[in-house]
This record gives C-alpha cells, sequence and structure tokens, in this order.
C-alpha cells in the first residue's frame, strides 16, 4: 500500500521504463508473430504494447475523473465489466480493437498515455486514490502490478530488456 502520491508515481516510472524498449523495434519486429506455446503466448510486439497501453488508457481516464470529481465512472464501469464478462474476454476485446489500428497510431498512444496518466495523477488528490483502497488497487492493476505480470513477454520480445 502506497501512503504518497510521489512514491507511487516513482514506482510506476521505474517499472515501465524497461517496457519502454519495445518503442526501439522496427515495424518488422513488432507485427513479427510469435508462437503460442512460446514465453511470449502469441503476442506480437505491437499486441503487448497495445495491451499495456489500453490499460494505461483506463487509468488515464480515471485519473482525468479523479482530478475533477470523488468518483470515478471509468473505475466503476471497468471493474463491473471484469466481473460480468471476465478478463479475457475484455482483453480480447481490447486486442482486437487495437489489431485494427494502425502500428503508427499504436506507437503513439504507447509512447504518450504514459506521461499524460502521471500527469494527471500528479494532480489528483491523494484521498481519492492513494488513500481509496478500491481505486489505488483498480490502479496498480493497470499499472505496476500489470506491468510486473507481463515481464516474461517482455522478456521473449526484447531479450535483455529488464
Amino acid at each position: 500500500m502506497y501512503v504518497d502520491a510521489l512514491s507511487f508515481l516513482e514506482d510506476e516510472r521505474e517499472a515501465w521504463a524497461p517496457f519502454e524498449t519495445l518503442a526501439g523495434l522496427s515495424d518488422e519486429e513488432l507485427e513479427r508473430p510469435r508462437p503460442e506455446d512460446g514465453p511470449s503466448h502469441g503476442w506480437a510486439g505491437r499486441d503487448l504494447m497495445a495491451h499495456l497501453s489500453a490499460w494505461q488508457h483506463v487509468a488515464l481516464q480515471a485519473a482525468r475523473e479523479l482530478a475533477v470529481n470523488d468518483a470515478s465512472p471509468t473505475i466503476d464501469r471497468v471493474n463491473a465489466d471484469w466481473d460480468a464478462i471476465g478478463g479475457d474476454e475484455l482483453n480480447a476485446r481490447i486486442l482486437a480493437e487495437w489489431r485494427a489500428l494502425p502500428l503508427e497510431e499504436v506507437r503513439r498512444r504507447f509512447t504518450t498515455t504514459p506521461g499524460e496518466m502521471r500527469g494527471y495523477l500528479t494532480v489528483v488528490p491523494e484521498a481519492r486514490w492513494i488513500k481509496s483502497t478500491h481505486r489505488l488497487d483498480t490502479l496498480l492493476g493497470c499499472t505496476l502490478d500489470h506491468y510486473a505480470e507481463h515481464e516474461e513477454e517482455l522478456r521473449a520480445l526484447v531479450p535483455g530488456a529488464l
């Protein structure tokens, strides 16, 4: 549990840094299919970029809401969807949506969303997220905890990144 926003933001930035190496891969490397039974679980580099960025975008939307309100409809909606349809189905929908995007747009979102998310979180009163277990857990699930869950895929796609 975090007691202040700065600690969270520092840890999040540090945990995200290895994933930024994905942006340095060529278009061909990002699009290269991977074996389903390998450590990347069949995801191409663009798929990992998309998956992580999409969940960071959820955190960004929540931060935008919490910057001006005491509640986050995004957090409520995402948690309800997770409970109703499950994480696998939600992630499959995200992946399908992002696979339809041009790689240039995936790259743009991948490189801009983290900084924008951090920027908004700096202005959200700590009582609205750091001191709220429910909201903090959701934000951790979209960021720090989520990054840790995907280190194996990153190692498979960018050896030496971690």
